[in-house]
């Protein structure tokens, strides 16, 4: 890097702001740049050509000035006007996609530090425009472009592949809740294989509780806030114990439901959750758990939850006690217990993978620009 060149952005790019209310955009055929990592659409387009994305705010906000991502697009594109739009006019001097990957691996020591304000903190055009770049010869920018895009899609070739096997996993799993040895399936009431807890904690207002939460689409419980017993006024919560399963009324039929893990017992929940004890006579906790990420089943429990407004449905739990699910004999349950305790190594192991590949990009960056 020692003999390569150096000069401010501003003199390869004109340097624009965004032109659209990312909240009032009209959906379109032209990809929207927003701070996000995908792309939303809008109507219409207010940019052409290859161009760096930059944000004029930070990422995180309340006084602190940090930026997560820049983009790169090529064609026809709109921009929020929290947005910077970087539009190279120099192609034959600059690689889009070489000053692109500069940024990003520099963008900590290079645009950050440039971000200013004591609450919504900001960048300037003026600023962006004043940033410093060094480049080698054109030729070299398209070797550096083409080894390091390479990478880039060999990773994503890697991550689509590690979702792909998941999806089917899961897919196989759940058709084995179905699938009893030619036998049909024995569908069984809720109230049969689930008993309602009543709330079991009364609440002292000069404590503090950890709450757990739910989340939607099938990705189970987590732990929440701790909040003191005055930022509520709920007056009874109850206790999750591992192995329960539990649900958030307003929610349950966007997949938000699931058995309680390791990691959330002893947490409480709102009223707002119902709580039961699960009869693992009948049916194992790992058993109710996968067949309730099952997609195809929150479409019958949105059928069954009440309200005349579509995202404000609650599933009660008389309805839900109602709900019949099948059930496999417990010798095929134990079978599958097992081979879903292979699929959750498998993902476990995949979850390193994807770290181990979000890790070597910012470090081959690094390498390539230091």
């Amino acid at each position: 890097m020692n003999n390569w060149k150096s000069g401010w952005l501003g003199e390869f790019f004109s340097i624009d702001k965004g032109k659209v209310g990312i909240q009032s955009a009209v959906p379109g055929p032209y990809n929207l740049v927003t701070t996000g990592a995908a792309f939303s659409k809008h109507i219409d387009y207010h940019f052409e050509g290859e161009a760096i994305c930059i944000p004029l705010i930070s990422s995180t906000g309340h006084g602190d000035a940090s930026l997560k991502r820049i983009h790169y697009i090529n064609g026809k594109f709109a921009a929020g006007n929290i947005l910077a739009a970087c539009i190279n006019n120099s192609a034959k001097k600059l690689s889009t996609r070489f000053v692109f990957h500069y940024l990003t691996a520099n963008k900590d020591s290079l645009i950050v530090p440039l971000m200013k304000g004591s609450a919504n903190v900001s960048l300037k055009i003026d600023e962006i425009s004043r940033i410093n770049i060094r480049f080698p010869d054109l030729d070299e920018q398209h070797a550096i472009v083409t080894q390091l895009d390479a990478v880039f899609k060999k990773t994503r070739q890697v991550e689509a592949l590690l979702d792909e096997i998941e999806v089917e996993l899961n897919a196989l799993c759940r058709s084995m809740i179905y699938s009893q040895k030619n036998r049909r399936p024995n569908f069984v009431p809720m109230r049969d294989l689930l008993s309602m807890r009543s709330p079991d904690v009364r609440v002292d207002r000069d404590k503090t509780y950890h709450f757990a939460g739910v989340y939607s689409f099938g990705r189970g419980l987590f732990k929440s806030v701790t909040k003191a017993g005055t930022d509520f006024s709920y007056e009874w919560l109850s206790t999750l114990r591992e192995g329960d399963f539990t649900y958030p009324k307003l929610m349950a039929w966007e997949g938000a439901l699931g058995v309680v893990p390791p990691e959330c017992e002893e947490l409480v929940v709102s009223p707002e959750f119902p709580v039961f004890n699960v009869n693992n006579e009948i049916i194992l906790p790992d058993i109710l758990d996968l067949y309730f990420k099952t997609p195809q089943v929150w479409s019958e429990l949105a059928e069954i939850s009440s309200g005349t407004n579509q995202r404000r449905r609650r599933l009660q739990p008389s309805a839900f006690l109602n709900y019949e699910m099948p059930v496999p004999s417990m010798p095929d349950q134990y079978r599958l217990q097992k081979i879903i305790k292979r699929k959750n190594e498998t993902i476990k192991r995949h979850t390193e993978t994807r770290k181990s590949l979000k890790a070597l990009l910012p470090s081959l960056l690094e390498k390539t620009f230091s």
